[in-house]
Parts: C-alpha cells; sequence; structure tokens
C-alpha cells in the first residue's frame, strides 16, 4: 500500500469513528450537560416547549384562530425569539449530523402512525402546557435548578409512558387498519451528503460569528443560542440521546443504557449548576415554572402518554425529524398547534395566568415555583434529595434490568 493512500485511509478511519459510528449516550450526557452549562453561563437556559408553542401560534393566527385564542397580534420573529431559534438550529446540527453519517432518508410511516403521530403531538402540547415546558423544559432544566417541579413531572412521565405502552398495546392488538408498511422510498446518491452537512456546519459557525461581531447588541446576545442550539442537535443526534426513549425503554424492553445516561447527565450537572446559582450567575428561577407539584405530575402523565404514541419527546422528535422521519415532523406540527390552542384556552379560564405571592414567587393555579435550597433552608438537604433521588432512579432501571418485572410488553 502506498504511503498517499495510507494517511488517506486513516482520516477515514477517523471520520468514521466520529461521524458515522454512533456515540455512547452517556459521552452524549455529559457533552450535552457541558453545553447547558455554557448557556447557563451567559444566564440563559435550555427550553423547547416556548418556541415550538410561538411556531403554533402563528399557525392558530394564520388559520384565523388567533383572535378566538386570545393570542397576541404581534408576535416575535422565529429568528428572534430565545427559544424558537434554539429548536430551529437543534434541528440544523442535527440534519447536519445525519448529512455527515449518510443516515439522512425519508421515511415514510404505515396510515395509522401519522394518526398516533398527531395524537401524540396533541397530548404533549397539553402535558408540556400543564407542566411549563416538554421533557427539558418541564423536566430537565428545572431539575438542574434544583426545583422539585422537575422531579414531579418525572414520575408523572413514567406513569404516562408505562400507561401509554399498554394503550399503544392494546391499538396493536385490536386495530388493523392503516398498519401496512408504504412501499420504501428510493434512496438517492448519498456521495454528496457529507460535503453538504460540512457546509451546514460552516454556515452556522459564520452565523455566530458574523452575530458575536456585529454593532447589535440583541443579535450578539443571540449568538451564543446558535451555535449552542446547533451543538445539541448534533450531539443529540450521534449519541442518539433521546429523554423519550430514557422514560419509556425500561417499561418497555427493560433496557436501561438511555434512563443511566439521563442519570449521569443530572449528577453531574445539579452540583455544577448549583455553583452557578451560588456565585449569583445565574437566577435559578428565571427556568423554574410555576407549575409545583400539580401541573407537573399532570402535565407529565399526559406529556408522557403522548411521547409513546408519538414516538419521541420535543428534542428527541426533532433530532429523529431531521433525518428524515415524516411521522415525527406531523407529531413536531401537532405539538406546537396542541400546546398553542390548548394555553389559549387555559388562558381564557385563567388557570395559567402567573401571579406574585408574599415571597415574591410566582404561582398559578396548577402550581408554584419552588425552589430546594429556599424551601429546605441550604445546600446539604438539597444535595441529599437531588442526589437520593437518582440513587433511587438508579436502583429501580438496573432492578428492573435484571428482572424485567416492571415491563409492560
Amino acid at each position: 500500500m502506498s504511503e498517499g493512500a495510507s494517511w488517506r485511509d486513516g482520516f477515514k478511519a477517523d471520520y468514521e469513528r466520529i461521524f458515522v459510528e454512533p456515540w455512547s449516550p452517556y459521552v452524549g450526557a455529559i457533552l450535552l450537560v457541558m453545553v447547558i452549562l455554557g448557556l447557563m453561563t451567559s444566564g440563559l437556559f435550555w427550553g423547547v416547549y416556548g418556541g415550538l408553542k410561538l411556531w403554533g401560534d402563528w399557525l392558530n393566527s394564520a388559520i384565523g384562530l388567533g383572535e378566538v385564542l386570545k393570542i397576541r397580534t404581534e408576535l416575535d420573529s422565529p429568528l428572534m425569539h430565545r427559544m424558537s431559534l434554539m429548536n430551529i438550529t437543534l434541528l440544523s446540527g442535527a440534519f447536519a449530523a445525519a448529512l455527515m453519517s449518510r443516515q439522512f432518508r425519508v421515511s415514510c410511516a404505515p396510515k395509522l402512525e401519522y394518526l398516533w403521530g398527531a395524537l401524540g403531538g396533541t397530548l404533549m402540547g397539553i402535558g408540556a402546557t400543564l407542566a411549563g415546558g416538554c421533557t427539558t423544559g418541564g423536566f430537565l432544566t428545572p431539575a438542574i435548578h434544583s426545583s422539585p417541579a422537575g422531579w414531579m413531572m418525572a414520575l408523572g412521565l413514567m406513569t404516562g409512558a408505562a400507561s401509554g405502552l399498554k394503550l399503544l398495546l392494546w391499538t396493536l392488538e385490536n386495530i388493523s387498519w392503516g398498519m401496512r408498511a408504504p412501499a420504501s422510498v428510493g434512496a438517492s446518491s448519498r456521495e454528496r451528503y457529507p460535503l453538504l452537512g460540512i457546509l451546514i456546519a460552516a454556515a452556522i459557525v459564520t452565523w455566530t460569528l458574523v452575530w458575536a461581531n456585529g454593532a447589535d447588541e440583541k443579535l450578539a446576545n443571540r449568538a451564543i443560542i446558535v451555535i449552542s442550539g446547533f451543538a445539541m442537535g448534533f450531539i443529540l443526534h450521534r449519541s442518539r440521546l433521546c429523554f423519550a426513549r430514557g422514560f419509556r425503554e425500561p417499561f418497555m424492553t427493560a433496557e436501561g443504557d438511555m434512563t443511566k445516561a439521563l442519570i449521569l447527565a443530572l449528577a453531574i450537572a445539579i452540583p455544577l449548576a448549583s455553583l452557578l446559582f451560588q456565585k449569583k450567575v445565574i437566577d435559578p428561577y428565571v427556568a423554574i415554572p410555576a407549575t409545583f407539584w400539580l401541573g407537573s405530575l399532570l402535565g407529565g402523565v399526559i406529556f408522557g402518554v403522548g411521547m409513546v404514541f408519538a414516538g419521541g419527546c420535543a428534542s428527541g422528535a426533532m433530532w429523529r425529524a431531521s433525518e428524515g422521519n415524516l411521522k415525527l415532523w406531523i407529531a413536531i406540527a401537532f405539538f406546537a398547534w396542541g400546546g398553542s390552542t390548548f394555553s389559549g384556552i387555559l388562558r381564557s379560564w385563567d388557570v395559567m395566568t402567573p401571579d406574585v405571592n408574599l415571597d415574591g414567587l410566582e404561582f398559578t393555579k396548577v402550581g408554584i415555583q419552588a425552589y430546594l435550597p429556599d424551601m429546605v433552608g441550604g445546600w446539604g438537604w438539597t444535595y441529599l434529595a437531588g442526589f437520593g433521588t437518582l440513587l433511587l432512579w438508579y436502583i429501580f432501571v438496573r432492578y428492573n434490568e435484571s428482572t424485567e418485572r416492571f415491563t409492560v410488553f
């Protein structure tokens, strides 16, 4: 073999290892935490639902439901809204990763699966509205911010996932319409996919630098969101990291790697985030929804059922949709519409309208802002509660992996 061929083969092997072979979910969890902490040092936090709801508000306004649902007439631009921008760049990051690994392919589903995607997406929109966020903004981010609202939603998600799997099993046993797999879509040449993925990554870097070095202060502040959203989408795709799987798989197959990756992420993020709160780098309350405990629990149950039928949570649905999964594009669309519509309904009932109590904390009819260090009087008990919960979760998952005692199927 010639020397030239040898070094080219070496570069190709490294490329395959990094951009084609899947990463461990544990590696993905650690990298995701690093990006989240980077956002927090800039006074920001990761959220998904708020951006999807904005998309739903635009849709409802376009179809004439804006006035009925009392949606503001002047909506933020999808590129200027913080969470919407993060969602867009997350989709871009996952799309670039799918292209660079040559895993992008339009994937059609049986007809019934599209109905399940619409139903699941709508339920996720309802659940996220009640919980103040999805698996990201209602569970992960509040848990990192030491709020029991995150853990209460986790309990609801587990309950909803188990219930949703039982319902899904019933449909598989009793409904046969629309289950015939469609003809596969012909695969186009994928030789140029990696180059296109690299060009998208280069465009994101350029976008970030232009905004960061521009004269507009608002755009400069948004630059970190552009690169962070892209990085999260890339990481999620490469590691196949999915919150829905973390809550669903123990009850479905007893497989616990994804759940243990989430536990690892929180075990790293909670103490590091606490240092940022103690140093007053970021106010923890900015990411704590006023939904503890009823909204978090009920929203988690509804969201958990929805994510089983949809086949993914919010962030998981987005990175998988970026691979060309048409069912999950349906789920995302109905998630956005359902969140906007149900939010408008609850707004008319004055359910989610925030108020402030004598302690300066926001509250709604479904809960209150809850921050453990303030509730228990310090970080000692907060760490004990957080790590104790993670230990119990790990013991449950590890026990179920060995016994399959809690599997539904």
